[in-house]
């Protein structure tokens, strides 16, 4: 058994809704949750810049005592991820292999779409880790930014949402995907938006749920699980706006965010 607490990190309060399915599958597990909430967005970053970005947040996590690291961000899951698996001597994940994973497990026909940032339907990580398990896979990409602010207004549920997906899912439409991946932890909020555009018949690879899955089975194997069934501890830490962030990360999590700090994560210094 091991008490010590899971790290997340995000980008922002995108995250959050790793931090949901976290909680919900492992509900006994102690966590601290950092939001990079200073230098958001991470999608519109250079490889370079992201992976300083993710080795400070990480570096921050370490210093917590924490047992995992979960990047609860496509980008940074895309340029990152090996990156920190080399520089730290805990277990490192992503979203990207276990959001992959579920749409090959999913599709029926082979036609799999993926819609993220920029940055991530660019880097082109969420294809190749699809088509090294589905080596005849149909991948289909489409950026779909402005879905990011639209849920941070609380519009999932709008008209502008609806007419936004229209015109962004229109190409995954005409070419017949049945699995699609939500490759951006903001796009689970619109869940229910995206499949009346899509229709019954396309499948919603929620990423979020895959990485929760896959992280108790790492857990697990490794005898590294909570299982004292005490009350966990929820920690939360950003780099700014931390009332922005309490009150938009309540209405991801639904729940209260209370213990809440701001640190200065620019000031680690970064392993070249």
């Amino acid at each position: 058994m091991d008490k010590r607490p899971i790290g997340v990190f995000d980008s922002g309060i995108g995250g959050l809704t790793v931090l949901r399915e976290i909680m919900e599958q492992l509900p006994y597990e102690n966590v601290i949750y950092f939001g990079d909430t200073a230098r958001i967005p991470y999608g519109s970053k250079s490889e370079q810049t992201v992976k300083k970005f993710a080795y400070q947040c990480a570096s921050f996590l370490k210093s917590m005592d924490v047992k995992t690291i979960v990047i609860a961000c496509n980008t940074a899951s895309a340029f990152a991820i090996d990156y920190l698996q080399e520089r730290f001597d805990i277990p490192v994940i992503g979203v990207i292999e276990p959001g992959a994973r579920g749409a090959v497990e999913t599709t029926k026909n082979g036609k799999i779409g993926v819609i993220g940032t920029s940055g991530t339907v660019g880097s082109g990580a969420y294809q190749a880790a699809i088509m090294e398990k589905n080596h005849e896979a149909e991948v289909i990409g489409i950026p779909c930014p402005l879905f990011v602010p639209i849920v941070e207004e609380g519009w999932e549920y709008s008209t502008v949402a609806e007419l936004t997906a229209q015109q962004y899912l229109i190409e995954l439409k005409e070419h017949g995907v049945d699995s699609l991946v939500l490759g951006c932890t903001h796009y689970p909020i619109l869940r229910y938006t995206i499949g009346k555009v899509l229709g019954e018949g396309v499948h919603l690879v929620n990423p979020a749920f895959e990485t929760a899955k896959e992280l108790k089975e790492i857990l697990t194997a490794k005898g590294m699980l909570k299982e004292d069934f005490t009350k966990p501890k929820y920690e939360y830490f950003v780099s700014d706006a931390p009332e922005k962030f309490r009150r938009l990360g309540g209405n991801f999590l639904k729940k209260d965010i209370e213990t809440l700090s701001e640190i200065a994560i620019d000031s680690i210094a970064v392993d070249e």
